[in-house]
């Protein structure tokens, strides 16, 4: 048997709130202020915070019983993007808007937390609920496991809004849902000079131009067609003269996957294309590769049992894998992970996430709040029948 929740006034309320007044990663004061408010206004602890930011809200909800010690995390930033979306409720802060819909999570994991704590007696364990900062810029969970505020936190369980599913839909399994992501510079030293007089220099842009259509046959010519991989250049720079062969140039870009062979392959192969250019130029180039964020897997036993109550109260729906990334992940260094996707939009020519046109629907809000209680439930469930020693610390 499953829990079903309604989502009233009050919570449609707070979710118009927190839309009109987004704040980016790591500057969520006001945010956190109304977070920390409406939690202890429901009789719900809120812990003290060690992050250096002071941004983000730590709620504790203690079970009856004993039990496990689980987490519900909701990020709470916005992204730098003027909103279009023609909402009544639109942003008051013009160039900041909640464009990947966090306020749709934040309001859905109020509401969870609101029933658990009026429900206490179905809970046999402790329930931690994270309200993590600066998501959005891949720095806020690794700034949480740092401080240790997971720490002895046996699982935690995260969802994402996602306007490709309707409300109502709910995806979560085993195979991979959010793509690794790598991003990657190059910067490239040679000797500039007159532009009427190339011979007497070693300019870089024949070797950027060679270097740039070269690592796009790395997906083509070196991986398999079976996984998805994508190596993707974003910016691109060098000279500031008309007539001067400048002594520098560079670009940028990012790369992403789903297994970590296929991330480990294209670095490899990026970095022979770059030095084996550069030599063929005469040049130096430096390469900076970042691979900030892992593919994001749920446990697959958490996955499976979890999945079977997702029925009862939405259309349990099949993995689309996002090529986007989720800094979510990080928590895989000191616990396991169960992730889902939630339906917010759905209808057709919908736009999609970091566009100043998104709209994610109210009707996200039920099947989202619905997910947290009855998957940390069986979560609590599944850890006391099934104990196995948490991620070791390191």
């Amino acid at each position: 048997m499953v829990e079903r929740l309604t989502i009233g006034p009050e919570l449609i309320g707070i979710r118009r709130h927190l839309h009109v007044d987004p704040e980016l990663g790591f500057h969520e004061e006001r945010t956190s202020r109304f977070i920390a408010e409406q939690l202890r206004s429901h009789g719900i602890a809120v812990l003290d915070n060690p992050l250096p930011s002071q941004t983000g809200v730590i709620g504790l909800i203690e079970g009856e019983q004993p039990g496990p010690y689980i987490a519900l995390r909701a990020d709470i930033d916005a992204l730098p993007v003027a909103e279009r979306s023609g909402l009544d409720y639109a942003s008051h802060n013009e160039g900041v808007m909640h464009a990947c819909g966090h306020d749709l999570h934040m309001t859905s994991l109020l509401a969870a937390a609101f029933w658990l704590a009026e429900h206490r007696e179905h809970i046999a364990g402790r329930i931690m609920l994270l309200f993590q900062p600066a998501e959005e810029t891949g720095q806020g969970a690794q700034a949480v496991v740092d401080a240790g505020i997971i720490d002895g936190v046996d699982a935690i369980i995260g969802t994402h809004n996602n306007p490709d599913y309707l409300p109502g839909q709910i995806a979560v399994g085993a195979e991979p849902m959010m793509a690794g992501c790598v991003k990657f510079a190059v910067t490239l030293h040679a000797q500039g000079t007159h532009a009427g007089y190339p011979h007497m220099g070693t300019g870089p842009i024949e070797a950027l131009a060679s270097m740039i259509l070269s690592v796009q046959s790395i997906v083509s010519r070196n991986a398999t067609p079976f996984h998805p991989l994508v190596v993707s250049i974003t910016e691109v720079h060098g000279g500031d003269v008309w007539n001067v062969v400048p002594a520098e140039a560079g670009f940028l870009g990012t790369a992403r996957y789903f297994y970590k062979d296929d991330g480990q392959l294209v670095e490899r192969r990026f970095r022979q294309i770059i030095a084996s250019t550069a030599e063929a130029y005469g040049i130096e180039a430096d390469v900076e590769w970042d691979d900030f964020a892992d593919p994001l897997v749920s446990d697959a036993a958490l996955a499976a049992a979890v999945a079977q109550d997702v029925p009862q109260y939405a259309s349990l729906e099949p993995i689309r894998p996002s090529m986007a990334g989720e800094d979510f992940c990080e928590y895989a260094q000191r616990t396991r992970l169960l992730f889902a996707f939630i339906g917010s939009n759905g209808a057709p020519g919908h736009y999609g996430l970091h566009s100043p046109h998104f709209v994610g629907l109210d009707g996200e809000l039920q099947p989202a709040a619905e997910f947290y209680v009855n998957a940390a439930l069986r979560v609590l469930d599944e850890l006391r029948k099934s104990p196995v020693n948490r991620v070791a610390l390191v």
